[in-house]
């Protein structure tokens, strides 16, 4: 049976905090789906086909990977795909706390399914999305945070358009 895992996110952007969870996620599974999940009550800063893009440009050359969207219940995403094992990245002691309880309700639901948590490594550990949009949104350097298909992108979106 093919150990398929789903990392679900809002990926907005996708971080070197993301991409070291993934990278070390990789070797325990033989599908791993990066899965944006679109909720309505939260209106993010990239759009939802920029940040598939950014994962498929991320991992271009790795078949194990792919990229999708779904709205709804991770669970219910999990069943359609035949996924067995939900990722999340753990930070700090209080995510923890968080994602656990959200394993444990998604077990309720599904007790054939199975939340594997990553530790983040500690040079990634204070990398967070929000963080990032912020750096971002007052013109910062994001260098240090973000994969170099992501910051190449920004470039080109931050580009002043050329004039007549």
């Amino acid at each position: 049976m093919m150990r398929i895992c789903v990392f679900p996110g809002t990926f907005d952007p996708i971080t070197l905090g993301h991409k070291d969870v993934i990278d070390r996620a990789l070797d325990l599974f033989d599908e791993l789906i990066i899965a944006i999940g679109v909720n309505s009550s939260k209106v993010p800063m990239f759009a939802l086909e920029q940040r598939l893009q950014w994962i498929r440009d991320i991992y271009k050359d790795e078949p194990r990977i792919k990229a999708a969207s779904y709205q709804g219940l991770t669970v219910d995403f999990c069943k359609e795909n035949n996924a067995r094992y939900i990722l999340r990245g753990i930070r700090y002691v209080n995510d923890f706390e968080y994602e656990k309880a959200i394993a444990d309700v998604n077990r309720a639901m599904d007790d054939k399914l199975e939340t594997i948590f990553l530790t983040c490594t500690p040079q990634y550990t204070s990398i967070a999305s929000t963080l990032v949009r912020d750096i971002i949104r007052n013109k910062g350097n994001v260098s240090q945070f973000l994969p170099a298909e992501v910051l190449a992108s920004l470039e080109k979106l931050e580009a002043p358009e050329p004039r007549p």
